[in-house]
């Protein structure tokens, strides 16, 4: 039990946070401009504020104190004193409890009102007035964790080289909340997910990398709550050493942990979407929580001749001043914090771009990517970018620096309008499928770094993408204004769900096709949950704000048609897995690139141009040790077009085999017959070179 202090020492500024030595709680907080900090401590439940003492010493704009006696799991928080003063970028207020940016777990939930706004909601003058409201009964507290309570022994990270990865985007909630095998009180959890049918599952699908869509802890925004909805997908950030309470079971902190130690236990690694480029308080007119109270001008950017309002690159109001020194510290402890203390194997950014932001723009030699680079630790993870947000030259598609790999929305967007048989998109197709080279050879990056996509959590699924001409977001109260309106979609004649044979039957094929494309591509495959057997969001393509059966997978009754595409998935990742010439390494490799036209000949400048001329072959040839079983020698033929065409086939000396076809689920292996080879509408061929006796 938390009890009353009215004796502190002067501490250590060196460790942010509140840190437990064996013989108290040492907190130290960051901000350049405070003038005092009161430490916080409350009763068990969160309730009674129990303590009220100030931190005894500033040193190097850390404010800091020792607490002797005090042990894990006590509550705090922070009040700041210093000018209120929007104009001058200040908005310090000391009736508001703030919580800790290091804090490793957070208690409790927002209630909104008044009480979180350092402003009289209701002045005219808005955020140049003040209020005096308190707001600890309302907001989170902290709580003192011991870090070294949890015991890692045996837990060994999978390391699975690059070239090697296949991600798996999915959600904590979304994936398990309707599983069957999983028991009530775990559904929605961290133990859920590492629950050993979800485990062996995603195993079962040749996965190595599991992305977990953000689990930093954050708030539902008051607008959503109002029209019944929450912040589903979890991209406002509050706490970025704690984890979201609401993913929590039984075991609380520990079955996050516990989560990740059963799937590096199969050799599968977790990767964290992570959002380190806004917060949750939202620009001048939104809530005083916890970077705005603490030190407002050093957290956040503001515009440069007028300091009451925030520089907005994000789209959220805010954007995190990475360029400020402890503030690119609190983000790289973050990360390694999450690295180390959790075992975590890697990171995608949100809206990367905004982490290469400095004062004169994106710089791929700034701060943050320094720092990264030589990190020890950081450096080693797989580091995955969103290379754009929404401000001046925002778009950095290839634009990271070396080391990182980067989602390549080139990639989704060229292979949606391919197999839609858009004219012109054959050149542009070739390069992605080969790597996106055009892009990414440059200072030694590797065709791992595109990561190739065709859905993701932002946008369709692909059984919508194949199901739906247009958008769906009525759900969402915005009277389907919210989302992409350019979906690069298909629904092959009726709107949604359709009982029509023929209609099914082309949408069956296309996500044969996009998915066949995704892991025949070199780069590095991220496939999106349940894509693999269809799910769908009836058309939703926006879909942040459904914490409800819109957005969780659905795992019972499933036709015929979801469990073959599943074991078509399946059959997909083993041969991408069995054969490295559909996931070569490196530029560099020795490997054989040939493109074909149908009459058999070589693509020369003409067919590239002839905009109508969709239907290619690519052969790719690369010798591998004689021991292996390994593919040498394939013929890969695409034709987007709704009509057949006869493909003239390339000599092989012994002849070709077909490995695969999307014109069917099944993945059988058949002698070609003759020169030429029937490639029906819309459809993908794999061919492999026959090996002779000798060789």
């Amino acid at each position: 039990m938390t009890r009353s202090v009215s004796h502190i020492l002067p501490g250590d500024y060196t460790r942010l946070g509140a840190n437990y030595d064996g013989d108290g709680v040492n907190f130290a907080l960051f901000s350049a401009h405070a003038e005092r900090v009161e430490l916080c401590l409350f009763s068990e439940d969160g309730n009674t504020e129990i303590s009220r003492i100030a931190l005894p010493e500033f040193t190097n704009e850390i404010w800091h104190g020792f607490v002797p006696g005090l042990r894990p799991g006590a509550l705090y928080g922070f009040r700041v004193h210093g000018p209120y003063d929007p104009e001058a970028g200040h908005r310090f207020n000391s009736h508001k409890l703030l919580m800790d940016p290091y804090a490793r777990e957070l208690v409790g939930e927002v209630s909104w009102g008044q009480a979180q706004f350092a402003y009289k909601l209701d002045n005219e003058e808005k955020d140049l007035s003040f209020d005096n409201t308190d707001s600890a009964s309302s907001v989170p507290k902290c709580r003192v964790v011991d870090g070294e309570s949890y015991n890692w022994e045996g837990d060994r990270k999978p390391t699975i080289p690059w070239s090697s990865s296949i991600f798996y985007e999915t959600h904590v909630k979304g994936f398990t909340n309707l599983h069957p095998a999983i028991p009530d009180a775990l559904r929605g959890t961290f133990e859920g997910l590492g629950h050993k049918q979800i485990v062996e599952y995603v195993r079962s699908l040749g996965i190595t990398s599991i992305e977990l869509l953000p689990i930093h802890w954050f708030p539902d925004d008051p607008h959503l709550l109002d029209k019944g909805l929450k912040n589903f997908w979890g991209y406002n950030t509050l706490g970025f050493f704690a984890p979201a309470s609401r993913y929590y079971g039984p075991n609380g902190l520990n079955g996050l942990r516990d989560m990740v130690r059963a799937f590096h236990d199969v050799g599968i690694e977790v990767i964290l979407d992570v959002v380190y480029n806004h917060t949750a308080e939202g620009n001048e007119l939104g809530p005083t929580l916890s970077f705005k109270g603490i030190d407002n001008f050093s957290y956040y950017r503001t515009l440069p001749d007028q300091h009451r309002y925030y520089v907005n690159d994000t789209g959220t109001g805010n954007t995190v001043n990475t360029s400020h020194p402890r503030v690119l510290q609190m983000v790289t402890d973050s990360l390694r914090y999450w690295a180390e203390a959790m075992n975590v194997d890697g990171f995608r950014f949100d809206l990367g771009t905004i982490l290469g932001r400095e004062p004169e723009g994106f710089d791929q030699r700034g701060g943050f990517f320094d720092a990264v680079g030589q990190d020890p630790v950081l450096s080693r993870l797989k580091l995955v970018g969103e290379p754009w947000d929404i401000g001046p030259g925002g778009y950095q598609v290839g634009g990271f620096p070396p080391g990182w790999a980067e989602w390549n929305d080139k990639y989704r967007d060229t292979v949606r309008d391919y197999w839609k048989d858009e004219d012109g998109t054959t050149q542009d197709f070739a390069a992605r499928i080969l790597g996106s080279g055009d892009v990414y050879d440059l200072r030694g990056r590797r065709p791992w770094a595109s990561v190739n996509f065709i859905t993701a959590h932002d946008g369709f699924t692909l059984n919508d993408l194949v199901s739906y001409n247009e958008k769906h977001n009525e759900a969402n109260g915005e009277d389907n204004k919210d989302g992409h309106d350019h979906n690069r979609s298909f629904n092959y004649g009726i709107e949604g769900p359709a009982d029509d044979e023929a209609v099914n039957e082309h949408r069956e094929r296309q996500k044969r096709n996009f998915l066949a494309t995704l892991f025949i591509s070199h780069g590095s495959p991220m496939l999106l949950a349940g894509d693999e057997f269809g799910r769908s969001q009836a058309g939703n393509n926006n879909a942040y704000c459904q914490d409800s059966e819109l957005s969780w997978v659905h795992w019972e009754g499933q036709p015929e048609s979801a469990q073959a595409l599943t074991q078509f998935t399946k059959n997909l990742i083993s041969l991408r897995r069995q054969h490295s010439i559909l996931r070569r390494e490196s530029w560099r490799d020795g490997m054989q690139v040939f493109w074909f036209n149908p009459g058999g000949g070589h693509q020369t400048a003409e067919h590239w141009d002839d905009a109508g001329s969709t239907t290619i072959g690519l052969r790719l040839i690369r010798e591998v040790p004689l021991s292996t079983d390994e593919w040498n020698d394939i013929l890969i033929l695409f034709n987007p077009h709704d009509g057949d065409v006869v493909f003239k086939l390339p000599e092989a000396a012994d002849g070709w085999t077909r490995a695969l076809s999307t014109v069917g689920p099944e993945i059988e292996e058949e002698n070609v017959e003759g020169a030429e080879y029937l490639m029906t509408s819309r459809s993908l061929a794999i061919l492999r070179a026959n090996r002779g006796a000798g060789e």
